[in-house]
């Protein structure tokens, strides 16, 4: 089992944020890379659903916000790309497995590997030890940070889905503040750590700029008791993936 301590628990939430090394076994970190290799080894993405991935709000709206390829995703395993990978008639300029920048946003629920690790006993009893009675799990990613181009993460501003008929399909609530870099805590960790993150902590992820990758596996989690889901969230559940419980 994995129940934090009451050291740990107090850590978390005097901070925001818990770093649990070792984790997932190297066993799990081996299903997950070869599961994810066999995965993009059969990509197939139309040239017209080529989405290529940004944080930056005027990019994000241009690449993203107009094409249902990304609203609809929320309960589909779909591939995202880095900045600059396409040339202008949508071919590869990089082989394929070093253009992703995540694969999104059901691997939960959809790939056997990814939702047992999931809902393995060991994050239920975690997520336990956090207080949450009815967590669901809202989406998940698959963050590839490839060597020397794997962008960076954003780390605030909430995306929207726009009103029906009023141009691009998302909008950003909320404003890119310029934060004081000497205030974010570096947060190196091993293979096989679990990173807890609130979700009202700020937080980034720079460019990888080293010779490797930085994969990781993320899913995030709501307490669905006494929770409404605004219907204004770009991701939506549907009929056929409502927001599945953590602990089923």
């Amino acid at each position: 089992m994995a129940c934090l301590s009451p050291s740990q628990l107090q850590k978390f939430q005097e901070d925001g944020f818990l770093v649990l090394e070792g984790f997932l076994s190297a066993e799990d970190c081996v299903a997950m890379q070869q599961r994810i290799d066999d995965i993009v080894a059969k990509m197939d993405v139309p040239l017209h659903c080529r989405t290529e991935f940004s944080t930056q709000e005027d990019e994000q709206l241009r690449a993203q916000g107009s094409t249902d390829y990304f609203l609809s995703s929320g309960d589909k395993i779909r591939f995202f790309f880095e900045k600059g990978v396409f040339d202008e008639k949508g071919n590869f300029l990089v082989p394929p497995e070093k253009s992703i920048n995540k694969i999104g946003h059901a691997l939960h629920a959809h790939d056997p590997v990814f939702k047992s690790i999931t809902h393995s006993p060991k994050m239920q009893a975690l997520v336990r030890s956090l207080g949450l009675q009815m967590p669901v799990v809202v989406q998940s990613m698959y963050i590839f940070k490839q060597p020397h181009i794997g962008g960076e993460g954003g780390i605030s501003r909430r995306m929207i889905r726009a009103p029906l008929g009023s141009g691009p399909g998302t909008s950003f609530l909320g404003s890119e503040p310029c934060w004081d870099n000497s205030l974010f805590v570096p947060m190196p960790v091993r293979r096989g750590a679990l990173v807890l993150i609130h979700g009202e902590v700020v937080h980034k992820s720079e460019q990888n700029l080293s010779d490797r990758s930085r994969q990781a596996y993320t899913f995030h989690l709501m307490e669905a008791a006494g929770t409404v889901w605004s219907p204004e969230n770009w991701l939506q559940p549907t009929a056929d993936l409502p927001f599945p419980s953590l602990y089923t």
